[in-house]
């Protein structure tokens, strides 16, 4: 292990978020010196009031184990084109987890390093699910690949270092989202046949995998993609390894694949997305419709000696203690 001198500082943007908690919590455990980028915190106003996981990030920074900062959590907005660049000239890694209505708020911060000049390390956009440039989906859901590729390209012209990390699915989400096993629901709903295949990772995983390859210069200017063999599986999979587990009788009720293609067209947005990211992971097996090349990195193969949580450990888990603070994290 390299020594505490050569580790590299990371600056998080969304790290209040659902993976950016989960970011943040594996950058401080690789003893990487860590930032968080909050938005401002103004009492007076409740747009701007504080985080309730801002405590939670404060209370990781341990300074037996890391370097301190004057400031871990520098604040500013994410057009604040002076303060972006002021921050990110103390760092050498940035990864953003940014969500859904701000990943074009990242060409700001593509512009800021830009002008920094002094991320020769990595930057690492928020992606984190499906690998956009080889997949496409329904209209409400190809709007947001598309912004996705637009952060790719923005960073590639721009001459930036990056690691583009496809993670393809939040397993602990997705496990809560179909099975409900803290309610232990009698039923399931399977959305089309149910037999395509998808790979489904643990969030602590991604963002273990995300913070090694960041700082790993065999993924400079590379694709990561987190397909390891024990998270691939299809839905009927998932509810028939649940079943055996559990010892519950559950009664399947599918939805078929021209009602969820209705469905996108006919909801109002923001409501059309979810059916749009459902119809692309479960019906169609986006996921796993391409074969992975040379030019791809296998995160499990990358770092096969990181133990990354199965399906089938998250399922026991799941059985042990519905509530586990593993499951605890769902938006």
């Amino acid at each position: 292990m390299a020594n505490e001198k050569s580790k590299l500082k990371i600056l998080v943007f969304g790290a209040t978020g659902y993976l950016g908690n989960y970011m943040v919590k594996a950058s401080l455990s690789m003893g990487h010196p860590t930032y968080a980028y909050v938005r401002p915190i103004n009492p007076n106003s409740k747009l701007r009031s504080p985080s309730p996981t801002i405590p939670l990030l404060r209370s990781l920074y341990n300074p037996s184990t890391i370097d301190l900062f004057s400031n871990f959590f520098p604040s500013g907005e994410l057009d604040d084109h002076e303060k972006l660049v002021e921050v990110i000239r103390k760092v050498d890694v940035v990864i953003s987890t940014l969500a859904v209505p701000q990943h074009l708020a990242q060409l700001n911060i593509i512009a800021a390093m830009k002008e920094a000049g002094n991320i020769k390390q990595r930057f690492v956009p928020s992606e984190y699910g499906n690998e956009v440039d080889r997949v496409t989906g329904l209209p409400p859901f190809q709007t947001l690949l598309d912004n996705k590729k637009k952060i790719r390209r923005a960073t590639e012209a721009a001459g930036i270092p990056y690691t583009y990390v496809s993670a393809n699915s939040f397993a602990a989400y997705f496990v809560d989202y179909l099975l409900h096993p803290s309610e232990m629901r009698d039923e399931v709903t399977i959305y089309g046949s149910g037999e395509a295949k998808v790979v489904l990772n643990y969030e602590e995983d991604v963002a273990a995998y995300t913070v090694k390859a960041a700082t790993d210069p065999r993924a400079s200017n590379r694709l990561v993609i987190v397909r390891p063999s024990g998270n691939i599986i299809t839905q009927l999979g998932l509810v028939s390894s649940w079943k055996e587990k559990s010892g519950r009788f559950l009664k399947q009720t599918h939805v078929p694949e021209e009602d969820i293609i209705k469905l996108s067209e006919t909801l109002p947005h923001p409501d059309n997305i979810p059916v749009a990211i459902l119809h692309n992971i479960f019906v169609k097996g986006a996921q796993m419709s391409f074969e992975l090349t040379e030019d791809d990195l296998e995160a499990s193969k990358l770092y096969p000696d990181y133990k990354y949580t199965s399906i089938n450990d998250l399922l026991d888990l799941c059985l042990v203690n519905p509530l586990n603070p593993k499951l605890s994290s769902f938006t």
